[in-house]
């Protein structure tokens, strides 16, 4: 009885040393996510739009993005750079003036 506590035991402990399945590159919806790296390009001509909350899904699918940065006017933002960042820029009439990664 003891050895089986024991085993038991053991298995516990070393159930806590498995590593975790890396995060799947797909969304819930099922898109494909990519590795996470922010392209820019494709989302460029979506400069001169009214920034919404459905175009700012957009940008983020397009740019492949897993994170997305409203930057509005006259606001200040963190300089540090984040390869999975999209930043979207606007001016106080909510248009579009500047996506970048970072």
């Amino acid at each position: 009885m003891m050895r089986c506590v024991l085993a038991a035991g053991a298995v516990a402990l070393l159930a806590g040393c498995v590593t975790a399945p890396p995060p799947s590159s797909v969304d819930p919806a099922g898109r494909d996510m990519g590795d996470g790296t922010c392209d820019a390009q494709p989302a460029q001509g979506h400069i001169g739009q009214t920034a919404t909350a459905e175009l700012g899904t957009r940008i983020l699918q397009l740019t492949r993005s897993r994170t997305l940065r409203w930057a509005p006017p006259n606001s200040a933002l963190t300089m540090d750079y984040r390869m999975d960042r999209v930043t979207v820029s606007y001016d106080e009439r909510l248009r579009i003036n500047r996506i970048t990664c970072g």
